[in-house]
């Protein structure tokens, strides 16, 4: 279980990026593997956000052609979209003590994080280093396939 982050997307759907057969490749796989995955609906809207900006992407889509790449991905039938639970405001509040840098665009990314945790799921896919900053989570990046915990345990027996 692993939610893929707005980067992610965007990367899989720009042809240009050096990013994008990596992530595309991985989005595919992601959409015909049986077990869930998943985003949010404010990933989705950021995902919207970027690439229909003409000061932020290199060649702006129209809202009718980053729709439909939502769609795309939501048709695939093991994704699911988190949504916020009765206890969401206590997950905030634990992340707002946790994390005493909580400002910001930080705060997006707190709200994944949020949902995350009130679902139980860990993992997240992201280029997005920010997300280091949050306990509990497994940071992987796409391109390089390993995780935050991953990482640590390499370096570890690198050294044993």
């Amino acid at each position: 279980m692993f939610v893929v982050d707005t980067n992610v997307l965007v990367y899989a759907a720009d042809r240009d990026a050096p990013e994008y057969r990596q992530c595309r490749d991985l989005l595919l796989a992601w959409r015909r593997q049986p077990g869930p995955w998943y985003v949010t609906w404010p990933i989705f809207y950021e995902f919207l956000r970027v690439v229909t900006h003409p000061r932020v992407f290199r060649r702006p889509w129209t809202p009718k052609e980053a729709w439909g790449f939502v769609r795309s991905v939501l048709a695939a039938r093991s994704l699911q979209v988190l949504a916020e639970t009765e206890r969401h405001g206590a997950v905030l509040g634990e992340l707002v003590r946790d994390v005493p840098e909580l400002r910001g665009n930080l705060l997006h990314d707190a709200h994944t994080v949020a949902l995350m945790r009130e679902h139980g799921i860990h993992v997240i896919y992201t280029r997005d280093t920010d997300f280091h900053q949050f306990t509990g989570l497994e940071v992987r990046d796409p391109l390089r396939h390993e995780s935050r915990q991953e990482g640590r345990q390499e370096r570890r027996q690198e050294r044993a």
